[in-house]
């Protein structure tokens, strides 16, 4: 992490990663790019859907592998790479056919290192295999849910999972939520923490650091008018009333999730709040 002096209000507090530690190339890989449709809070009509959204830097949209279709083909590490487009580090891989392609990089993958997919690999960092073919105990990322589906769990900056017990067909894994759940064990997961642990650290220092991103400015909801919001509205600073959402769910611990939906058989312990 870098700090700054405070020779300013906005570089008070500020912080950064120091990409140089980690990236070891600037642009990316052409053939696994191309240009995407922003969705900046808007639908088909123009209408905000989706608020506090919009703007920010152009970006190109690079094309990940979470499916880990290419098995027991060797593969090598040639950068590692930021993506505009998450908080995670990529990486390119050199498959030994001659294929080239772009998967979320584990902390600790260094280039030049060799990596494969499958069964008959080995427990080690970077490594994808099935949930049946890895230790007990063992610290995953990019996990399935379904086997073939492509991994769409613990995929984000410093994140992991644990496999905490097998039984039959299921495994059972501690998930980064606290969560504790049972996954089909011919799910496909990767050996290792998500790269870019310190992104929880960062401090933007200032408002226009969120506009480069495509965050705009959040407004209070007791701001609104009663038209925009439940708790807008009323004769000058209005007390009492619950926190709800703009759709009238209600806010800070209200659980949502159906008591009837078909996948709580597989929830072993719902996350702590």
């Amino acid at each position: 992490m870098k700090k700054f002096k405070p020779t300013s209000p906005s570089r008070r507090n500020m912080s950064t990663i120091n990409y140089r530690d980690f990236i070891t190339a600037t642009e990316p890989h052409k053939s696994l790019t191309k240009g995407f449709k922003r969705n900046v809070g808007r639908n088909n009509t123009g209408r905000i859907t989706t608020p506090h959204k919009g703007g920010g830097h152009k970006r190109l949209y690079r094309d990940i592998d979470f499916v880990y279709n290419k098995k027991d083909i060797p593969a090598k590490i040639e950068t590692i790479e930021y993506d505009p487009n998450r908080t995670a580090f990529i990486a390119l891989l050199t498959y030994a056919d001659g294929e080239k392609r772009y998967v979320i990089a584990q902390n600790g993958l260094t280039v030049g290192q060799t990596i494969s997919v499958g069964a008959e690999a080995a427990p080690e960092i970077g490594n994808a295999l099935p949930l049946s073919a890895i230790p007990l105990g063992t610290i995953i990322s990019c996990i399935e849910l379904r086997p073939g589906q492509g991994a769409v769990m613990a995929r984000s900056a410093g994140t992991f999972a644990q496999l905490m017990a097998k039984d039959g067909k299921f495994v059972t894994v501690k998930m980064p939520s606290g969560e504790t759940r049972l996954i089909l064990s011919g799910c496909m997961a990767t050996i290792g923490a998500v790269s870019n642990s310190d992104h929880q650290l960062l401090v933007s220092g200032k408002a226009g650091r969120s506009r480069w991103l495509g965050r705009r400015p959040r407004v209070r909801p007791v701001a609104m008018n009663p038209v925009d919001h439940p708790m807008g509205g009323g004769e000058g600073r209005s007390s009492g009333g619950h926190p709800r959402s703009r759709k009238g769910i209600p806010a800070k611990g209200f659980r949502t999730r159906s008591k009837t939906k078909s996948t709580n058989k597989y929830i072993i312990e719902r996350r702590k709040k």
